[in-house]
């Protein structure tokens, strides 16, 4: 037996849960437990259930009004949502996951709905898994899905990474329900599915979906501790100026255990760079193995400008990679511009925030002094104004009173 308010305990406060609900045996299952469970509380949680027809296959209307049936006959709301348009002739899949969960992300906030639960298993996970290994994933790919995600945008939590899929097609089973079949499901152009063909080999071999699924744990673990030891020493290392270059002792982090430096450097990319995520993890090693072994280097990765001279190692953003355009901010509020900026008005009226784009020259004129900040971290930096166009900081150097603006980064 499945422990119920176990299972859905993590997001039992929110007032208003969406279920994604194709029809397949997985989702139903997703569908009636979290339909019983709810039925069991004394102020349940409102479920609305989302199911989408990406315009596809033919069946897919049919198996929409499917799922919207079963969850009306067990008291649930439920949204049918389509994808309209043309199709890209390549990448379907990816395009049809974005699209998907664009849809549903929508709709939920009409619903007010903050969280999506997903059917994702633990045969799933032991694909996820196996696909990351044979892609040269370092820890942080190994530990698999996690429970808590935000895909696309919104807000996720799998409840059941921890349950085999034939307890779930019982569940289907026993409530008298024939799941739909997603012929795609079986189609071996798929990298997933060929994955899948293989678990039952492995299985016979002692590589279960089990054991998967506890490597993933454990390869979570020991991220999670690697990640702690990098966040310490960064914290220690770094210094950020006022227009947020950061300068690093080289010589120390060669010192650091490799999976510490890399997962340092890593950070390091994350949040001078604007939060760009690395297509391999090969990237960053190469880099860590470049900055380690001379001390003259220059490279520029995931946004961000790193430069090696001699026992000093300096980043900055590379110009134009702000996240962030010109923002507004009203009197005696704060906001984090670009995701490293922390902006705050103590003033009376609003004032302006956006990049500065000035040159060395313009920027010292500004603030009185000179700068020895890279050109690339001045251009990059915030500029604050009044709205009648008076210069009020150019990030953390003050100009004028009235704003304040600290590095928030880390």
């Amino acid at each position: 037996m499945l422990d119920l308010p176990s299972l859905f305990a993590p997001i039992a406060h929110h007032p208003v849960i969406g279920l994604a609900v194709s029809g397949g045996a997985d989702s139903l299952a997703l569908m009636l437990m979290a339909a019983e469970w709810a039925s069991g509380l004394a102020s349940p949680p409102r479920l609305v259930v989302y199911s989408v027809d990406h315009g596809l296959r033919a069946e897919a209307a049919g198996e929409v009004a499917f799922v919207l049936g079963a969850a009306a006959r067990l008291g649930l709301a439920g949204r049918g949502l389509r994808w309209e348009g043309e199709k890209p002739s390549s990448g379907v899949q990816a395009s049809a996951r974005e699209v998907r969960y664009r849809l549903m992300g929508a709709a939920m906030a009409q619903d007010g709905a903050n969280v999506l639960l997903t059917a994702h298993h633990r045969n799933d996970q032991a694909e996820t898994v196996l696909m990351r290994l044979a892609h040269g994933s370092g820890l942080d790919g190994l530990r698999g899905m996690s429970a808590f995600a935000e895909v696309e945008g919104v807000p996720v939590f799998r409840p059941l990474l921890g349950v085999p899929p034939e307890q779930l097609r019982a569940v289907v089973a026993a409530a008298g329900l024939a799941p739909v079949a997603d012929p795609s499901n079986a189609d071996e152009h798929y990298e997933r599915v060929r994955w899948r063909g293989a678990l039952p080999l492995l299985d016979e071999l002692g590589l279960d979906a089990g054991a998967l699924a506890r490597f993933a744990r454990r390869a979570g673990e020991a991220d999670d501790a690697i990640a702690l030891m990098a966040e310490a020493r960064l914290r220690a290392l770094a210094v950020v100026d006022g227009v947020g270059a950061v300068q690093l002792p080289a010589a120390e982090i060669a010192l650091l255990p490799r999976s510490v430096g890399v997962k340092l450097l890593l950070r390091l990319l994350d949040r001078v760079g604007g939060g760009q995520k690395p297509r391999a993890l090969g990237q960053v090693e190469r880099l860590f193995d470049e900055l380690t072994a001379s001390d003259s280097m220059e490279a520029t990765l995931l946004g961000a400008r790193l430069r090696r001279r001699g026992a000093m190692l300096l980043a900055t953003r590379e110009p134009g990679r702000q996240r962030a355009g010109e923002a507004v901010l009203d009197p005696q509020a704060s906001l984090v511009w670009d995701g490293r900026f922390r902006v705050s008005n103590g003033g009376r009226g609003r004032i302006l925030i956006g990049a500065a784009a000035l040159s060395r020259p313009a920027a010292e004129l500004l603030v009185g002094r000179r700068l020895a900040s890279p050109a690339s971290a001045i251009r990059s930096a915030p500029l604050v104004r009044s709205e009648d166009g008076a210069v009020l900081a150019l990030g953390a150097h003050h100009i004028r009173q009235g704003v304040s603006v600290e590095f928030s980064g880390w």
